[in-house]
């Protein structure tokens, strides 16, 4: 199958909550994956969004996204980051776990591609 995909996701399971823009509607969400430019979410039950945009909000990353939806099938959704949305300041603490997080992923993608040749 041809993955489309700017870059790799990787497989998580992080709470998330997604609301539009107004924050007229908001819904929990499970994040099943995840990259730099978007990711895989899965909601509890088949439901719309008003909008085709929304700010997804993922606590365990302590960011918040603007993103677009680009496919919807049944209770799962992908969504394209463009941009993040504004946000409270966050802790050294938040930003060291969240640089740590990334330079994880690197070293796993790095690992992988040694593996495979």
């Amino acid at each position: 199958m041809l993955d489309r995909r700017q870059s790799a996701r990787d497989k998580v399971i992080f709470g998330g909550v997604a609301k539009t823009d107004d924050s007229s509607a908001s819904r929990d969400c499970v994040v099943r994956n995840i990259s730099e430019t978007g990711a895989n979410l899965e909601f509890s039950s088949d439901f719309r969004l008003p909008k085709e945009q929304m700010m997804l909000t993922i606590a365990r990353k302590g960011r918040s996204f603007l993103a677009k939806i680009v496919w919807w099938r049944d209770n799962f959704v992908g969504v394209a980051f463009h941009g993040e949305a504004p946000s409270a300041p966050v802790s050294d603490i938040e930003e060291r776990l969240r640089q740590s997080e990334i330079k994880k992923r690197q070293l796993q993608r790095r690992i992988k591609q040694l593996l495979e040749g």
